[in-house]
């Protein structure tokens, strides 16, 4: 299947990977079976290998939906966008559904139209959630945010029709249950905390902490123990290489431009970690 440059990320996602592309494309291995990623996110590396057979999974309801009427449904959710202002009492009119009772009859269309809304017009793109699980990012003030992508979500549309994408909504382990040698897995996960301040997990409910990330690498053992070809990105934290140390690990520079603070963003570095060597 030929590749379509425009399908593309449509969200601004929190650790998303479009900076980090050129470096881990140079990884890649050439033959795959099956792609697996088990926290996909904005998609960036599955959009742009467009893969034939791919599963692909996160943790965060509003997402999965999302990519799922993207693929099913993209005429009504467009038309739904296209209803959408670029107002702030707006704004949040939309964003305190999740605090209402009406949010639980909204349908799938109607929650991938906010979701894609709320991700244009809050402030940096981000997705962030309080203990309720109540999206609680302000207005963002925007000019003229481009809330309806069609051309992207088309591409996007038309790619996620023609291949075998199968997503998911669960554990990152159990998204990788079916992978076997000649497979590929990915995992992005939240990334190990640089410093006291520079956490950010709250794409949902469910906290990425230390315990998970030792869970991820026994997962990553196992994997390696099947045949599959497996790789990681991560932080430079001392913890995640040491976690790592029996394994190929790149130091790889990205450029980070969601964060709260403009003082925390700009290039950073990034660990790649892989089972395999150079192919």
């Amino acid at each position: 299947m030929s590749k379509n440059e425009w399908a593309q990320p449509f969200l601004k996602w929190a650790g998303g990977k479009r900076q980090l592309l050129p470096e881990i494309i140079k990884y890649i291995p050439a033959n795959i079976d099956t792609y697996y990623e088990p926290f996909v996110g904005a998609g960036a590396v599955l959009l742009h290998l467009q893969p034939d057979k791919a599963v692909s999974n996160d943790i965060n309801s509003e997402l999965i939906n999302t990519y799922q009427v993207v693929r099913d449904h993209i005429d009504d959710l467009i038309a739904d966008l296209s209803k959408h202002v670029n107002d702030k009492d707006y704004f949040y009119r939309i964003r305190e559904l999740d605090r209402k009772e009406e949010f639980k009859f909204l349908t799938p269309v109607e929650r991938a139209s906010r979701m894609i809304y709320l991700n244009k017009t809050c402030f940096n793109g981000l997705f962030r959630v309080n203990s309720q699980g109540q999206f609680n990012v302000p207005f963002g003030n925007y000019k003229n945010p481009s809330i309806v992508n069609e051309k992207v979500l088309r591409a996007v549309h038309d790619y996620l029709v023609n291949a075998d994408v199968k997503f998911l909504n669960g554990d990152f382990a159990e998204a990788v249950e079916g992978a076997k040698k000649g497979d590929f897995v990915y995992f992005d996960p939240p990334y190990d905390p640089v410093s006291d301040t520079s956490s950010f997990t709250s794409y949902s409910l469910h906290r990425f902490d230390a315990k998970q990330q030792i869970r991820l690498k026994e997962l990553f053992d196992e994997l390696n123990d099947r045949g599959c070809r497996v790789m990681l990105s991560n932080s430079t934290t001392p913890f995640i290489k040491d976690l790592y140390k029996d394994y190929h690990v790149k130091i790889v520079g990205a450029k980070r431009n969601i964060n709260s603070k403009a003082s925390g963003r700009g290039e950073i570095d990034e660990v790649l970690v892989m089972n395999y060597g150079e192919e």
